[in-house]
């Protein structure tokens, strides 16, 4: 489907602009008079050009009616700077190359290793170095500099510690891959009381230690703070006890895996916290719009103000 997709945003934003205008006039906290945006209004067309933290559209879950590419446009014209998704393998890489450059849009991350085979496992050892090595190629092509990996759901007869144990043995053996590629592998904890029942590793201090003896700048941790938040709450304590292993911020609100303002997290503190620990990459938007993306955009950039 062609964009004349801008139909889609543009009638969106004709139906909503008003009212989320105001809402976003209204509903803004006190600006702090001693912020250097303390003037800084959301503009209810390009929320996502509003904002401080640099936001990353998850194309694979907005947008989701419109084709692939369209998905990055979409993302673009809401003025958001960087998009992120999942799998490279079903994507055409060269034409998403030639759109990010056209678009002026950055790619924050991707997937590069999924929940299965897991790498908890020895015997998935030499796929993973196989696959990691054409991941750097494809980051390489897309200039990203991040690729997101996941450790593996429960192994009959393994233990939980015997399973990370493993996941250090794999995260050590392809270290001098992306070491010498400079793309940082971000390992994503899962929640398991929700999303991911079998999953064997959730929460950050499992996370944190995996990172810690594997011990490289370019092995880090997906902090997805929805997981966190679920798997372990405390937000900002737990970031902060964490902050040496965190390679890449998500988010979304809870329940419903939707945007801020949907749920019980205060974004607008926990994005100031990692502000204020010195975070200036990208923050991926792993979230379900509730009722449109424009409505979405506008929560994302009402939370990124404190």
């Amino acid at each position: 489907m062609a964009l004349d997709r801008r139909s889609f945003l543009t009638a969106s934003a004709a139906v909503a602009g008003g009212a989320l205008a105001a809402r976003a006039a209204e509903d803004q906290p006190a600006a702090d008079p001693n912020a250097a945006d303390a003037d800084r209004r959301i503009d209810p067309k390009q929320p996502g050009k509003s904002c401080k933290t640099q936001f990353a559209v998850n194309v694979e879950m907005w947008f989701r009616k419109l084709p692939f590419l369209d998905r990055v446009r979409a993302a673009a014209q809401l003025g958001f700077p960087a998009i992120e998704f999942w799998p490279h393998t079903n994507k055409d890489i060269d034409a998403l190359a030639a759109l990010a450059k056209e678009l002026g849009i950055e790619i924050a991350q991707f997937t590069a290793w999924g929940f299965t085979p897991g790498m908890n496992e020895a015997k998935n050892h030499d796929l993973l170095e196989k696959t990691i090595r054409q991941a750097c190629e494809v980051a390489k092509k897309l200039k990203v500099s991040k690729m997101c990996v996941v450790g593996g759901n429960d192994v009959r007869g393994m233990t939980q510690a015997e399973m990370h144990e493993q996941i250090i043995v794999a995260l050590n053996r392809v270290k001098p891959i992306v070491e010498d590629a400079q793309v940082m592998l971000i390992l994503e904890p899962m929640n398991i009381r929700v999303d991911h029942k079998g999953h064997c590793l959730y929460g950050s201090p499992a996370a944190v230690k995996i990172c810690r003896e594997v011990d490289s700048r370019m092995v880090k941790i997906n902090w997805d703070l929805y997981h966190m938040h679920i798997s372990e709450g405390d937000l900002c304590g737990h970031m902060r006890e964490g902050w040496d292993q965190v390679g890449y911020l998500q988010l979304a609100d809870h329940p419903g895996r939707n945007e801020p303002g949907t749920g019980e997290i205060h974004y607008n503190r926990v994005l100031k916290e990692a502000w204020a620990l010195g975070y200036r990459e990208h923050v991926g938007l792993e979230c379900n719009p509730k009722d449109g993306e424009l409505k979405a955009a506008m929560g994302v950039a009402l939370a990124d103000i404190w």
